[in-house]
């Protein structure tokens, strides 16, 4: 006999930016200071009852740091290795019909088109107002027409993914880690509170929490200040 009975499922995400970095021009390496940091902060977040699953945003710098937070975490509290998430990529942006990630010079931008020259790359008035701008992440954040993803869709994104984690399934019954990049947090922080919160520090970010109503609880979230622990 089928039952029209709802169950309420709670669910836990927890985003956070990825490591220490020496640029952001490629994909690159987490520093092993970075490293360092994130290894610690899993150990920290490992120190709360349940398991984790941890997810990551696709890029080295992703993958690197939700590896540390697992050596942290360790093997008995956690499901298994980290896995790659579309849903925590950068915004999608374009140009010249291909997704680019937001870098901060026209040469690296014109090395994510195969055949583009710099010069080409600096005719793009809105990507080179954002590589000419001191808070590009912010300029983004504000913008109403960028050349692909608003701040808003990021944000919707980001909540809908954190809402299918109430769904029956493997994640069900763990806190759900997702390493990922700061437009991202910024993103969702400002869709919560209407402000921009400016850059996170490396391996901090937002607490999503749904319990079942319609309104997500989001708050920034710093777990080496926010949880008991060590914090050397």
């Amino acid at each position: 006999m089928s039952s029209n009975k709802t169950v309420t499922r709670a669910a836990r995400l927890v985003l956070l930016r990825h490591g220490e970095v020496a640029s952001h021009r490629g994909d690159v390496p987490v520093t092993e200071p970075g490293l360092t940091h994130a290894e610690r902060t899993g150990k920290v977040l490992g120190g709360i009852d349940g398991r984790f699953t941890v997810l990551f945003g696709g890029t080295r710098r992703t993958r690197e740091t939700a590896e540390a937070l697992c050596r942290g975490i360790g093997d008995q509290d956690r499901t298994g290795e980290p896995v790659e998430s579309f849903a925590l990529r950068n915004p999608d942006l374009y140009l010249a019909g291909t997704r680019v990630n937001m870098v901060s010079s026209h040469a690296a931008l014109a090395e994510q088109i195969p055949g583009m020259t710099e010069t080409e790359a600096e005719a793009s008035e809105w990507w080179s107002t954002f590589i000419s701008h001191t808070d590009r992440i912010g300029w983004w954040l504000r913008d109403a027409n960028p050349p692909g993803d608003t701040a808003h869709d990021v944000a919707t994104r980001l909540l809908r993914f954190a809402a299918s984690l109430t769904d029956p399934g493997p994640m069900s019954s763990t806190t759900v880690i997702g390493v990922t990049h700061s437009p991202v947090l910024r993103a969702v922080l400002h869709h919560a509170t209407g402000a921009d919160s400016g850059e996170p520090a490396y391996v901090t970010g937002v607490q999503i929490t749904l319990t079942g109503s319609d309104t997500p609880r989001i708050q920034a979230f710093d777990p080496l200040a926010d949880l008991p622990g060590d914090r050397t």
